[in-house]
């Protein structure tokens, strides 16, 4: 098991120009990561090939294995030419991940920021096709380069396990799987610890995150908070300090066996450098508990 952190936990410091995205390669090496994650906010590496090459060397002069790239999609377009368009743009994405030498890729399939009736279960019934059509594009097109695709419990839509499950059936491809996200499952109000249990089957990386929760009738005020599908609040924290019963989905995890990548991310108001080093430290001392 190794632990890395996403680019994402980055964001500060990465937006506000205190840290490149080859700083970032420098500073979880020094603050005990293995591994990154791309996530490009804040950068971009598909048209700048030249700090695409830069970050693969880097990575591989200080020893972080370069694990996974996240990335937005949505499948679910208006017509014909849209959706080949869309194919296109992360295929020029898949041959980036290629570039980089990286074997591990994940993403949407629908759009992130969706309407209140886009989260429907009937709205996603009536988007299946779509959403299965491009995710077997995209995965048939990732194999030949070696390239595992997945999706993330992720984005309202297809956020909740059954849903997850529902898509990876229909694809049907054997390197098409998921990146389960521990603590996505409460932004559609699922528990955490079913969520993972349900899913870990399917898992070829594990995200670890953390929030805090507060019921939808006690309005939580000021700050970073957002709501979930069905309105309560749910604000990002540094692993180990939020609501989720983290020590319960370490042993589920570790007790499966999986031994693969499993990646922190920090979204919360702490400083983004300290929140993301205590956090890779207590996710730490959590698997070693486990």
């Amino acid at each position: 098991m190794k632990i890395g952190l996403s680019t994402y936990s980055l964001l500060g410091a990465l937006n506000s120009g205190e840290m490149t995205v080859l700083d970032a390669i420098d500073w979880i090496k020094e603050n005990g990561g293995e591994h990154m994650e791309i996530v490009p906010y804040g950068f971009t590496l598909v048209d700048n090939p030249e700090l695409a090459d830069a970050v693969r060397e880097k990575a591989k002069a200080v020893g972080i294995e370069l694990s996974n790239y996240s990335m937005p999609a949505n499948f679910v377009q208006p017509d014909e030419p849209s959706f080949e368009a869309e194919m296109d743009r992360v295929k020029a994405h898949v041959d980036l991940v290629h570039r980089l030498g990286i074997k591990h890729m994940r993403h949407d399939v629908t759009a992130f920021s969706i309407e209140k009736e886009q989260t429907t279960i009937a709205w996603f019934e009536e988007s299946l096709p779509l959403i299965v059509k491009g995710s077997r594009i995209i995965a048939d097109y990732a194999a030949q380069f070696g390239i595992t695709t997945t999706i993330e419990n992720h984005g309202f839509s297809v956020q909740a396990s059954d849903r997850v499950q529902r898509v990876l059936q229909a694809v049907d491809r054997p390197n098409f799987k998921t990146t389960l996200d521990v603590g996505n499952f409460m932004c559609v109000d699922e528990n955490p610890v079913i969520g993972v249990m349900k899913n870990l089957p399917y898992a070829s990386l594990v995200h670890f995150k953390d929030f805090y929760f507060r019921s939808f009738d006690e309005s939580p005020g000021g700050g970073d908070w957002f709501r979930t599908s069905n309105g309560n609040y749910l604000r990002g924290a540094i692993v180990g300090h939020g609501e989720i019963p983290l020590r319960r989905i370490v042993k589920l995890i570790k007790g499966s066996g999986y031994d693969g990548n499993v990646t922190v991310e920090f979204e919360g108001m702490e400083e983004c450098k300290m929140a993301s080093r205590i956090a890779m430290d207590n996710l730490r001392q959590l698997w070693q508990e486990a």
